[in-house]
């Protein structure tokens, strides 16, 4: 996929436009604005997040979601078992 997204992207820098390279390898002009728009960000003449960044924060995001739902699981045990946890860790007995 990279290699065919790299040929797109080398299409339209010669010159051609996004309509035609599209129609031409039958994929839709607004992918090829997207990959252009991530090309221009990853190298630095568009401000935005680069795509190394995001393959981390998609992990970093999903290892926060892993993480609450630990959480929520813990503190559901806890209201179970009558006992009360402080955000921060620790837990005390319910009088």
């Amino acid at each position: 996929m990279p290699e065919f997204r790299r040929c797109v992207l080398d299409l339209v820098a010669s010159g051609r436009k996004i309509a035609e390279v599209a129609t031409l390898l039958g994929i839709s002009e607004q992918t090829s604005y997207v990959w252009r728009r991530q090309y221009l960000i990853d190298t630095g003449q568009m401000p935005g997040v680069p795509s190394h960044e995001q393959s981390e924060l998609a992990a970093v995001r999903k290892r926060i979601a892993e993480l609450e739902a630990e959480l929520a699981v813990h503190r559901r045990a806890s209201e179970l078992l009558g006992e009360t946890t402080s955000p921060k860790g620790g837990s005390r007995l319910s009088e």
